[in-house]
């Protein structure tokens, strides 16, 4: 019950942390730039665009815009997008699986090379390994992803080969419409049809733009994780588990982890909340058809209801992740109260 009330009464903190970050979005799109620009095109008469500024209150007060805007954002009424064709509550549907797809695997990959890197880092301290992990993790920190991208691009594609350049399936899959359209998750929905070989195409695709996603991620939560667990491994409960004679595996691996996991998991949560918004670079680099690119364009093209919305929900989504990884506090570490 106290989770519940925990839960809620942080739902409800993040409604004007939400206002605050659409007054930001919206302020920052109108000044920049005139809002009917994504309605409007070349064959338009005077009588046509006046017509649209009337219906969508282009001509109105900034701040009688942003009310119209914000009944819309809460009815789901998002606007039109340029870059779609279509209501941008269409076009986050249309591409936010591809995105979530290429985070959900970064991710992981993340989690699980960083976690172990860390480990093994911090248990041999100071010697080779930790030495060149620690070199590794700084140029993963200080490395532009669009450097990485073209660099990996140019290796396993153009020299070797190996991977495929962009997309998330080949043609022949997409020319035979046999791509299964359940949750939007490729790697998902041909499990769920039991089509191995489209499986296998689309690991083969996401591969090279994932590990470029992820490679920064590795970095920060290898730094982390080593940092947590030097300092784990030097308490006392540690100490006693080694003097009444437990493996170095167990007090490593089942005692010592879990509370080195404690300040990673921020590092996590806000990563996954920052590949989500951050994948601009890679999706345009190997033509992933997700929010990134989408978001993209859409600057190109001042198409400011996509702008708009893809920040809105990037926002909305790192408000929930914060939420996620302070319940998840509570389940690692007992010391912490919820209230």
């Amino acid at each position: 019950m106290r989770l519940t009330n925990y839960i809620i009464k942080r739902l409800l903190l993040l409604i004007p942390v939400l206002i605050g970050v659409s007054l930001i979005i919206f302020t920052l799109t109108r000044i920049t730039g005139d809002p009917a620009a994504g309605y409007i095109n070349e064959k338009m008469t005077q009588s046509q665009i006046d017509q649209i500024y009337e219906k969508y209150h282009f001509n109105e007060p900034v701040y009688t815009q942003y009310v119209y805007w914000l009944n819309g954002i809460i009815t789901l009424d998002w606007g039109w997008s340029k870059t779609y064709g279509g209501p941008v509550t269409d076009a986050i549907a249309y591409y936010f699986p591809a995105t979530l797809e290429l985070t959900l695997v970064s991710i992981f990959i993340a989690i699980i090379i960083g976690i172990y890197l860390g480990i093994a880092s911090a248990v041999r301290r100071n010697r080779p390994f930790d030495h060149v992990t620690r070199v590794v993790s700084l140029i993963g920190v200080s490395l532009p992803i669009f450097w990485l991208a073209l660099i990996l691009q140019y290796l396993f594609y153009f020299h070797f080969g190996w991977f495929p350049s962009s997309g998330r399936a080949s043609n022949v899959y997409y020319l035979t419409k046999s791509i299964p359209d359940i949750t939007g998750l490729y790697l998902l929905d041909s499990v769920l049809v039991g089509n191995f070989a489209l499986f296998k195409d689309v690991l083969w695709h996401i591969f090279l733009p994932a590990v470029t996603l992820s490679f920064g991620t590795i970095a920060v939560v290898t730094r982390i994780m080593r940092n947590s667990m030097l300092e784990v491994l030097s308490l006392d409960y540690v100490k006693t588990a080694r003097a009444k004679g437990l493996s170095e595996r167990s007090i490593i691996w089942k005692h010592a982890r879990k509370n080195a996991m404690i300040p990673t998991t921020t590092v996590i949560g806000l990563s996954f909340g920052g590949l989500l918004g951050g994948a601009v670079l890679t999706e345009s680099i190997f033509s992933w058809p997700g929010l990134g690119r989408w978001s993209a364009t859409s600057i190109k093209l001042f198409d400011s209801n996509s702008v708009l919305g893809f920040c809105l929900l990037v926002a909305i989504i790192y408000v929930l992740i914060n939420l996620a990884v302070d319940v998840l506090y509570a389940y690692l570490d007992p010391r912490v109260h919820l209230e």
